[in-house]
């Protein structure tokens, strides 16, 4: 990854009500808003947060990354201008695409340095925010998620702050490789196994290949 990695956007936002469709509303964090200086912990950036709890947050997802470039993407396919932030991501960048960033992969991000763990699985929520029913379903087949991190040293996080990548994994597992194996082929064991052997997967991802891992090797094993 030689090209200059450039941040579009830096968002954070608590959990809110969120309108949509008739009359309709949410308790979701995904409207951000941009920020211009901001502080990164291990658990997320400071004034950031999220409402569903079993499906969001925590040490390994702490920071949520989409690419944008597909911005212009979803933008001519569906006719409709995206705002900042669309898919409740903390940081847009140019650059870091799924198919160029691994699980594992390690980036200075101003003054923190974070991890990538895991794809995102995209939810219904990011629908209800566009009001573009069919995007959920564009971002599974596409692969293009977004992805989240882990954060392995704290610091300020700006506007304008520069990102680098300081270590680029072993493994070379892509998001994009993870994604369309999770989303398209479930039953791809040799694949499983070969996301399983990056030791940096995030927990949740770890769990739910090693139950489809035991499930298809193992034909008596119950979920």
């Amino acid at each position: 990854m030689t090209t200059i990695i450039e941040l579009k956007n830096l968002s954070i936002g608590l959990p809110k009500k969120m309108k949509y469709g008739t009359d309709k509303e949410l308790e979701t964090a995904i409207c951000k808003e941009t920020v211009e200086e901001v502080f990164l912990a291990k658990d997320g950036f400071r004034g950031d947060g999220v409402a569903d709890l079993q499906h969001h947050g925590g040490l390994d997802r702490a920071v949520c990354v989409y690419p944008y470039e597909h911005y212009a993407l979803w933008e001519q396919k569906f006719n409709k201008p995206l705002p900042p932030a669309a898919f409740g991501e903390n940081i847009t960048v140019s650059h870091m695409l799924e198919q160029d960033v691994h699980i594992g992969d390690v980036f200075r991000l101003g003054e923190a340095v974070i991890q990538v763990t895991q794809g995102r699985i995209p939810c219904s929520t990011i629908t209800k925010r566009t009001e573009l029913p069919p995007l959920m379903k564009g971002m599974v087949d596409t692969g293009f998620t977004g992805y989240l991190c882990r954060v392995l040293k704290e610091g300020i996080v700006r506007e304008d702050s520069t990102i680098t990548l300081v270590e680029s994994h072993p493994q070379q597992v892509s998001i994009l490789f993870a994604n369309q194996l999770y989303f398209h082929r479930p039953k791809d064991i040799k694949g499983i196994q070969q996301v399983l052997a990056v030791q940096d997967l995030a927990e949740d991802w770890r769990e739910r290949l090693t139950k489809r891992l035991e499930k298809l090797t193992n034909p008596s094993y119950s979920l």
